[in-house]
């Protein structure tokens, strides 16, 4: 029998690291871990990091000195920094926090066994290559219903547009589409294991192109008619997309396939061409605001989400009133908007920047009307009948949430239903964030 060790992970970021946490603590399982919610008692702490916000690297290095004392108290403890600011530091992580045992990339993760086996007696462990094989297919242990009756499921990583604020083509590399086989067979433990909802993940998720059974590409709409065969899934979802892949047989999907959710959350980050331009985003607010006609088309109850950056380098304030002038267009029923900040490296840091209360002011006006568009939306929700996959339990007695089909949160209060289950709710009540409503018999 193995020796069970406690494993604490600490997850930032985006979908993708979800996934990328919960596969490197299913291998870890295989080598004796267990995972545990309190740092205090572990035997190694990951922290699975994301490079895309502001000061992540230093927000990284603050984390690890406050494990200090427990590795002091500890001297077996490992620690062990993953994901895209591994990428980026590399061995620089180590030079400036020695406590940290191993540190790995998103796209070596594979090897993360290993490298805690191997991370003793003060040997440090680094490994930010970028393999030619398949880190998917290496990974060992069983795909678990870890998160309950909604999963990840990431079938593409990389991108290859280079916006030119971004760092992802450069610590998750160029795009990759793992083989649909490959998909299917994961997908189908997740439901064997209770999963009833999985959300595809890829950086650029709609750019998939993973090999089929004959040795021929598969865009993401053959994979999701595949996935649609599975008995027991009842929800297929994907994120994020880019609007230059939203190609037409992935729209046709949307108004004719049963489990593929009405939610789409396609970023446009900004309404004015000349910013569009500058970011390398490759497309206009004209090319757009079309597609989204579009997709409304084939699928007109379509919720549609999306991304904003404000204070660009160089936006004016007549660039910022065309974003204004595009989100009041679509009307949002979610959006993340986020001021622009600089990664080094990248095109858009050598660049004028914008005055931090300029950012400060435009965000706060784009998120109030964001706020106004979303309220409308789900205010809309009111007397209507939606089915919602009950994930959690609520703050109160007999309370569960779940999700509806537009993913909104939905709240119910009702002893006979469970986790897990996907009931018709009828919507009463519209709340700041999310709808409360009874199941309906």
């Amino acid at each position: 029998m193995k020796n069970t060790k406690k494993l604490y992970v600490k997850t930032y970021g985006c979908q993708m690291n979800v996934y990328d946490s919960e596969r490197m603590s299913e291998a870890l399982g295989e080598n004796g871990y267990e995972k545990t919610l309190n740092p205090d008692e572990a035997d190694m702490i990951l922290l699975n990091t994301c490079h895309i916000r502001e000061k992540a690297a230093e927000k990284v290095y603050s984390e690890l000195g406050r494990f200090k004392d427990l590795k002091t108290y500890n001297p077996d403890l490992k620690i062990g920094v993953a994901g895209c600011v591994a990428q980026a530091e590399g061995e620089e992580i180590i030079k400036r926090q020695p406590l940290v045992d191993l540190v790995v990339g998103p796209q070596s993760y594979q090897n993360i066994a290993d490298l805690a086996a191997n991370a003793v007696e003060g040997r440090k462990q680094i490994d930010i290559d970028f393999p030619k094989e398949d880190k998917f297919s290496m990974l060992r242990g069983v795909r678990s219903a870890q998160r309950g009756p909604s999963a990840f499921l990431t079938v593409q990583e990389g991108c290859d547009k280079f916006c030119a604020f971004c760092v992802v083509p450069y610590t998750r590399g160029a795009e990759s589409s793992r083989p649909v086989s490959r998909i299917l067979d994961e997908a189908k433990q997740l439901v064997d294991s209770g999963v009833r909802e999985i959300t595809l993940l890829g950086q650029n998720v709609n750019a998939y192109h993973g090999e089929g059974s004959d040795g021929k590409e598969r865009s993401l709409a053959q994979l999701i008619w595949e996935l649609e065969k599975i008995d027991g899934l009842a929800r297929i979802r994907f994120t994020t997309s880019h609007p230059n892949d939203m190609t037409d047989d992935l729209i046709e999907a949307h108004g004719i396939c049963k489990k593929l959710m009405p939610y789409l959350h396609l970023p446009v980050q900004s309404g004015s061409n000349r910013i569009l331009k500058r970011m390398n985003r490759s497309h206009d607010a004209e090319s757009y605001l079309s597609l989204i006609s579009k997709i409304r088309e084939a699928r007109p109850d379509i919720l549609i989400s999306g991304d904003f950056i404000v204070g660009f380098p160089e936006e004016t304030d007549e660039d910022f009133n065309d974003t204004i002038s595009l989100i009041k267009n679509i009307e949002y029923g979610q959006a993340f908007s986020f001021k622009y900040s600089t990664r080094p490296g990248t095109p858009a840091a050598e660049r004028d920047q914008v005055s931090e209360e300029i950012k400060t002011a435009r965000l706060h006006e784009l998120q109030d009307l964001i706020k106004k568009q979303q309220k409308s939306i789900q205010d809309e929700m009111i007397d209507r009948k939606v089915q919602v996959l009950f994930e959690r339990k609520g703050r109160f007695d007999n309370q569960l949430v779940g999700k509806s089909e537009y993913l909104h949160a939905v709240n119910v209060t009702d002893p006979t239903i469970s986790v897990g289950e996907l009931k018709q709710v009828h919507i009463t009540k519209s709340n700041a964030n999310s709808l409360s409503g009874s199941v309906v018999n």
